[in-house]
C-alpha cells in the first residue's frame, strides 16, 4: 500500500487519538485504534515482528526489512501516540481531577457511538453472533465491578503476569490497561518500581507485556482470519459493556492514598439525578453528543479500510 505524506499525518492525528485515550484510567487505545480504522492494520504489523523479517534483515537488508514490518506506519503511529502522552497526559489529568462528569461524558458518547460502529461490520447476524455480543459484554461489565486484589504482591512472576494482561487490554477495545494493574493490585507496585528504580520489577513487568502483546496480537489476527464475525460481536459486546467503566456519574465505594494520592479503588455508576453534587447534566449531554459526532467524522475521514 503506498502512502502520501498526508496519508501519514493522518496516522500520527489518529496515534495522538489513542496516546490521549491511553492516559484516561477506563479508556483502551484499542478502542480509539477500531473506530479510527487503523486496529487491524496495527495487529499484522505487531504480528510481523517474527522470525521471517529477522531473515529478511539478513537477506535482504534493512530497507526490505523496514518494509515488511510496516516501519512507516509504526512510527507514525508511535510518534502521535508518544506526542499525545507527552502533550496532554497533564490537560487530561487536569480535567480528571476538577472536571470529571465533563471528561468522562465526551468518552461515554465516543466510545458509545464505537459500538454502532464495530457490530456495522459484522456481515452477518445468527444466535451464535448474539451470543458471543452479549458473553463480551457480560464479561466487560464484570470486570468494571471486579473488587481490586490485594496490592502487597509484587514478585517478579506476578509482574510478569500483570504486564502481559494490562497489554492485552489495552489493544483489546474495551478496558485499559492501567485499569487491569488496578484490578491486580498491580497498580501501586508499577508506580512504586518506576519512582525508587526497581528495574528487576520493570524487567519482568515489561517482559510480559512484550510477550503478552506478541502472543495476544497473534490470537486476535487469527481470530479475524477464522471466525471474523464472531470476533467481532465479542468485541462489540466487550466495548458496551466497558461503558459501566466510564459512565460519568460514580458513588465512590473504597479508595486508597497511593503515593500521597487519593485513588479510588471501586464505585458504582448511579444516576444524574441521584448524584451528590452539581451533575452538569446540560454540559455533559452536550459533550456526549460531541463524542458520539467525532466517531462519526472519524468514520467519514478514515483513509484506511481495516476490515
Amino acid at each position: 500500500m503506498k502512502r502520501t505524506l498526508k496519508d501519514y499525518l493522518i496516522i500520527f492525528f489518529k496515534g495522538i487519538a489513542m496516546g490521549a485515550a491511553d492516559v484516561v484510567p477506563g479508556v483502551s487505545g484499542g478502542t480509539i485504534a477500531f473506530i479510527s480504522g487503523i486496529y487491524e492494520e496495527l495487529l499484522k504489523t505487531i504480528n510481523s515482528f517474527n522470525l521471517e523479517a529477522i531473515r529478511t534483515l539478513r537477506k535482504k537488508g534493512v530497507k526490505a526489512a523496514w518494509k515488511t514490518i510496516n516501519g512507516n506506519f509504526l512510527i507514525a503511529l508511535l510518534a502521535g501516540i508518544g506526542t499525545s502522552i507527552l502533550s496532554l497526559a497533564q490537560l487530561i489529568k487536569w480535567l480528571l481531577e476538577n472536571k470529571p462528569i465533563l471528561l468522562w461524558s465526551f468518552f461515554f458518547g465516543l466510545v458509545f457511538a464505537s459500538i454502532f460502529y464495530i457490530a456495522k461490520h459484522i456481515k452477518k447476524w445468527n444466535l451464535l453472533t448474539i451470543l458471543m455480543l452479549l458473553t463480551g459484554g457480560f464479561l466487560a461489565y464484570y470486570i468494571t465491578i471486579l473488587p481490586p486484589m490485594s496490592n502487597s504482591i509484587s514478585s517478579g512472576w506476578f509482574m510478569f503476569f500483570a504486564g502481559a494482561l494490562a497489554i492485552c487490554a489495552m489493544i483489546l477495545p474495551g478496558i485499559s490497561g492501567s485499569f487491569i494493574l488496578l484490578l491486580l493490585g498491580a497498580y501501586k507496585p508499577v508506580l512504586d518500581a518506576l519512582h525508587d528504580k526497581d528495574f528487576k520489577t520493570l524487567f519482568f513487568l515489561i517482559g510480559g507485556a512484550i510477550i503478552g502483546l506478541l502472543s495476544f496480537s497473534r490470537l486476535l489476527k487469527w481470530l479475524f482470519d477464522k471466525y471474523h464475525n464472531v470476533t467481532l460481536a465479542v468485541l462489540t459486546g466487550f466495548v458496551a459493556g466497558s461503558l459501566n467503566k466510564i459512565w460519568p456519574w460514580k458513588k465512590v465505594l473504597e479508595s486508597e492514598m497511593i503515593n500521597g494520592k487519593l485513588k479510588i479503588l471501586r464505585e458504582e455508576s448511579i444516576s444524574p439525578f441521584s448524584y451528590d453534587g452539581n451533575s452538569q447534566l446540560t454540559y455533559a449531554i452536550v459533550l456526549a453528543i460531541i463524542g458520539f459526532l467525532v466517531i462519526v467524522l472519524l468514520e467519514k475521514s478514515a483513509k484506511v479500510k481495516v476490515l
